[in-house]
């Protein structure tokens, strides 16, 4: 792969990579580089070219023009299996991890045979690997028994199976516990140390200061600044990204809920997926007038309370759901809107959205009132309401006939909460509202669940991002392997405490020797 020889210091240079797609200048002559030992965050809005400049770095694009120089030699990275025998590796946001194989069966599907034949022994190498770096991975355990944290740890072990100089993360703690974050920041300390250099990406400003060392700030393609984020603030970062609007987020008073509206009461379901979560008795109130956070690492139980609640899971739940006094276990997800329940889903495209589907044909999905009479569809109702959630939630698109899959994800995240939130609902059930987000959609999003809930609704919001939920919930709990912990006002626990509960620490261990 190696065409010509570049001397420099650094392990990997990007001169002037430039990729055009239709309608789409993605990365305008993006130049960076990264020492060894170098720990830099690539930082930008949804849209900015993050993504597709490490797509170019790992192999999966090639770029219209311009370098990449590693280890001083300028190379043509084709294809992913290049960039690891380079010693390029690269965690996505979106773990690719087969269920039903084991860890060790999992890492030996990304090795070459050159690979292979080099490692004698690979459970043994893993092993010894996941020691040395204190990882704690079992070679012989199947992925669907790991949590997410432990599944993170297996895209980072065969990265280091195949000795990588440069590992990319793109959003690695979106999905972990805060403390998972600090043995991950150890981890990534430790490779540091050792040489390997890491691009980090990531929307937790927080995290950027306390890890890494240099930033590299995209807008709309472009370079527009760099930085060394120890001797900035999250909210200096946040404005060389987006500007002005990043005066953000400092903090939001709380409030108390008045009337209970919506109840779960020992809400018990078995799981309908081989790998999913059973509920355990399950008890809360929710109220009008306040925001409920319910925090958790992926896979215990969140999707299945979600899917219980909107109606999603089709099951009966007889005397288990109460709205307004009305037990609503019996009804489908339509009936349940119609009563005053609006729901925003983990998952834009395919459950939020239709991807092959107008953003008007999506508005007409979750409401119908206005819009139809004697069984006629009136359109231009329709287009113009959904021209006015596109201009009031300044959703970036090219009109209300655009296709959902055309809009990146802040903006058809933006686009579905303007959606739920017309139509005045009593109570709001919302999952990872700003998952992947940038900083001004996540903004944006935030103070419109804040003033849906000063105008009296009753937020159920679900999270994995710990610090969103301290910044809007008013009272806080968590969810672990289907058990709801204890709620309590958000300004009387901390970060740790609730860190602790996703961990499980208040299952009683009676409940945990029965499971």
């Amino acid at each position: 792969m190696a065409i010509s020889t570049d001397t420099t210091d650094c392990r990997i240079k990007l001169e002037n990579i430039t990729k055009q797609y239709p309608g789409c200048l993605a990365n305008d002559n993006i130049s960076l580089s990264l020492l060894p030992g170098e720990i830099h965050a690539l930082l930008g809005e949804n849209g900015a070219g993050k993504s597709t400049l490490v797509k170019t770095i790992y192999g999966v694009v090639s770029p219209d023009q311009g370098k990449i120089i590693w280890d001083g030699e300028q190379v043509h990275v084709k294809s992913p299996s290049d960039a690891r025998d380079l010693g390029i590796g690269m965690v996505f946001q979106h773990f690719s991890l087969f269920e039903t194989l084991t860890v060790s069966e999992n890492i030996e599907l990304c090795l070459s045979k050159k690979q292979l034949i080099a490692i004698e022994n690979l459970p043994e190498k893993i092993r010894n690997l996941s020691k040395a770096y204190g990882l704690d991975v079992d070679p012989d355990r199947y992925i669907h028994s790991l949590s997410i944290g432990e599944r993170q740890r297996v895209e980072i072990l065969r990265c280091l199976v195949q000795s990588v100089k440069l590992l990319i993360l793109d959003e690695p703690t979106s999905v972990l516990t805060p403390q998972e974050v600090a043995n991950l920041f150890v981890v990534l300390n430790k490779l540091s140390a050792e040489g390997c250099s890491i691009l980090f990406i990531s929307h937790k400003l927080h995290e950027v200061t306390e890890i890494c060392q240099k930033a590299t700030i995209l807008r709309g393609g472009k370079v527009i600044s760099t930085c060394s984020p120890r001797e900035e603030s999250p909210s200096s970062i946040a404005k060389m990204m987006v500007g002005d609007l990043a005066e953000q987020d400092a903090g939001y008073s709380k409030k108390e809920g008045s009337k209970v509206i919506f109840q779960a009461k020992e809400l018990n379901l078995p799981t309908k997926q081989p790998f999913g979560t059973e509920l355990k008795k399950i008890n809360f109130d929710l109220k009008a007038g306040e925001i409920l956070g319910i925090a958790g690492v992926a896979g215990n139980g969140q999707d299945e309370l979600m899917a219980a609640i909107s109606g999603e899971d089709g099951r009966l739940v007889n005397n288990m759901l109460f709205l307004n006094q009305q037990d609503i276990g019996k009804l489908d997800a339509g009936e349940r809107r119609q009563l005053g329940m609006a729901n925003v889903p983990e998952e834009r495209l395919g459950r939020g959205a239709v991807p092959e589907m107008s953003l008007t044909e999506n508005t007409l999905l979750t409401q119908s009132k206005g819009f139809i009479s004697n069984g006629l569809v009136n359109w231009k109702k329709v287009q113009q309401h959904a021209q006015k959630i596109i201009d009031q939630y300044k959703v970036k698109c090219h009109g209300e006939f655009s296709d959902a899959k055309s809009l990146s994800g802040g903006n058809l995240q933006k686009f579905i909460m303007g959606r739920e939130i017309g139509q005045n609902p009593i109570v709001l059930i919302c999952a990872h509202p700003t998952w992947g987000v940038d900083v001004g959609a996540a903004l944006s999003i935030h103070q419109s669940l804040l003033k849906l809930r000063d105008e009296g609704a009753a937020i159920l919001l679900v999270s994995e991002d710990i610090d969103e939920l301290f910044l809007l919930a008013d009272r806080i709990g968590a969810v672990c392997d289907g058990h709801l912990s204890p709620l309590i006002k958000t300004d009387e626990t901390d970060i740790e405490q609730i860190g602790l509960w996703m961990a499980g620490s208040f299952i009683p261990e009676s409940l945990e020797a029965t499971q």
